[in-house]
């Protein structure tokens, strides 16, 4: 159980309050868009294949690109990604309602548009997300975070609606038209802020070398793997309701577009109870407890609603289902977030939304050829299976609690002063690290040095390793490589304060003279000719001109 803190506390901060009201009319924007993709789908197509697939089109790119949008958030200034990646929404919007105001759009045509928007989604994402720790601080990033599923949500309960009556009136053109105007507050807003720059004393890292460093280090994160998995079977089994509610809507209930605008009404209004009742749940259950009953809820939703033939049960069916979705998806982005330090919070966000969105992406695609095949209620039962499975999973892999350990940088490393005339991006770099250690310390040592080899290499160290001296089995020697000495610095710099417990015990471990003797050196595995790395204001050897 977690100590209850205001959900609406974030408001309290003025620049959070004016983004928030921005995302507002741009989520009301692309929901009506998406009413009128789905919509306009079902007129071009009879497959419930290609209608699931409007979904799926949309998600796909958050899986697949989400990791290089992460490595962009993390390196270049957020504020300017968020802008580029509006500015090109609203220009794709723009195009999408031209094209389909003449009558020119196809089912792989308007499939390419919305994947483009996709694309749009997955620049933007990461960015807010990971600024959303810069905007507020740590003890309101979760209500924060709901209070963005609480607002996106807000939309989804009247977007649809205003959605399906635009379409059934004005057509789906009108749809995408109005979408493109909703990115201009947004836009609007991004320009006027001005977030504080933090200076970085280091330069930039190489794009892919980002998004490695990213990689890496979520998958030596034990809690943030946990997530990613949990994360992947709930967002593939959930979109089922989202990839199949056209067809449910036309088929089984007997609606048209309104009616399949009402229903993505309801499942936003059961979304912004979740959003409501987040704090409170959060106080009295563990996460765990809460993403089992949010998988099983949502798993008796699937079922109520692939076997109804009401529109009012539908309808009813559908508000637990909203509910369930944003009790999962806000915890894990909270325990992501939470989890990761700022460094490298957008790439793991990133790796979050690949995980979350990839299995959307998959399911829109499993569930929409389900339904093909069999029909959409046995799409839906089978949807709720793998729910029951995605819960099943915590018996064994249970989701960790909100993480209380300090992120913050550890700030204490000095780079030490070179006799040798190093560059930045000299190297490679081989760091040596002397212990003694006594014989009854050993197994104590040993678990700490198992610990300390997971922060290495998840900060960017190579080749670790540690040495027992053969003649004197007391001494030990810690070794790794990084590339250049520029990255050692980065290594160093990367340390927080929840690692410092794990160097102070090896400290204490340490039985010789002073702390443990550390080794820097400059690795050559040829002999060069002449001495690359002369001393520092060594004179010229032979004359100049």
């Amino acid at each position: 159980m977690t100590e209850r803190t205001s959900m609406l506390a974030p408001f309290r901060h003025e620049t959070f309050r004016l983004l928030w009201l921005a995302t507002l009319a741009s989520n009301l924007g692309g929901l009506v868009q998406s009413v009128g993709a789905g919509w306009m789908m079902t007129t071009l197509t009879d497959s419930h294949n290609m209608v699931a697939l409007v979904q799926a089109s949309t998600t796909l790119p958050i899986m697949v690109f989400s990791i290089a949008s992460g490595a962009l958030a993390d390196n270049f200034d957020r504020r300017i990604v968020m802008i580029v990646a509006q500015c090109g929404l609203a220009v794709v919007s723009l195009a999408l309602a031209v094209l389909a105001f003449m009558g020119m759009l196809t089912p792989w045509l308007l499939l390419s548009f919305t994947f483009l928007i996709g694309c749009g989604t997955a620049l933007f994402n990461p960015s807010w997300q990971a600024s959303l720790g810069d905007i507020v601080p740590r003890e309101d990033l979760p209500g924060a975070v709901s209070l963005n599923s609480m607002g996106f949500n807000l939309m989804r309960s009247v977007g649809p609606a205003i959605g399906g009556i635009i379409v059934a009136f004005a057509g789906a053109a009108a749809a995408f038209a109005l979408n493109a105007i909703t990115y201009i507050p947004l836009i609007a807003a991004l320009v006027r802020w001005k977030p504080e720059r933090v200076p970085n004393r280091l330069p930039r890292e190489h794009f892919g070398s980002a998004m490695w460093a990213g990689i890496r280090y979520v998958s030596l994160s034990p809690n943030l793997t946990t997530v990613l998995l949990r994360s992947f079977l709930f967002g593939m089994a959930a979109v089922s309701i989202l990839a199949l509610l056209p067809s449910i809507a036309s088929e089984y209930v007997g609606g048209g577009a309104l009616v399949y605008g009402t229903l993505l009404g309801c499942f936003g209004l059961g979304a912004i109870g979740g959003a409501f009742l987040n704090s409170r749940i959060r106080a009295r259950f563990s996460n765990e407890v809460i993403v089992r009953l949010a998988c099983l809820g949502f798993a008796l939703s699937c079922i109520g609603l692939g076997f109804s033939r009401d529109a009012v049960l539908s309808h009813f069916a559908l508000l637990p289902a909203g509910a369930c979705w944003v009790l999962a998806l806000s915890l894990f982005n909270v325990s992501i977030q939470l989890s990761s330090p700022r460094w490298v919070v957008g790439r793991a966000l990133s790796l979050y939304q690949t995980a979350t969105f990839g299995g959307m992406a998959l399911g829109s695609w499993v569930w929409g050829l389900s339904a093909d095949v069999f029909a959409p209620e046995w799409a839906l039962a089978m949807a709720a299976l793998v729910l029951v499975v995605c819960a099943l999973v915590g018996l064994s892999l249970p989701l960790p609690q909100f993480n209380s350990r300090d992120l913050n940088p550890l700030n204490t490393f000095n780079e030490p002063l070179l006799k040798l005339d190093l560059r930045p991006h000299s190297g490679p770099i081989m760091v040596m690290i002397d212990y003694q250690i006594d014989q009854v310390d050993i197994p104590r040592f040993l678990a700490l040095m198992a610990d300390r080899r997971r922060i290495r290499i998840r900060d960017g160290a190579r080749q670790w390793g540690l040495l027992r001296d053969l003649e004197k089995p007391g001494i030990w020697v810690e070794t790794y490589h990084v590339p250049t000495w520029i990255d050692y610095v980065r290594h160093n710099l990367r340390r927080t304060k929840a690692d410092a417990d794990n160097t102070e015990q090896l400290r204490a471990l340490h039985r010789g003279d002073g702390p443990p003797l550390v080794h820097r050196m400059i690795e050559r595995q040829t002999v060069p000719l002449d001495d690359d790395t002369p001393l520092k204001d060594a004179p010229e050897i032979g004359g100049g001109g």
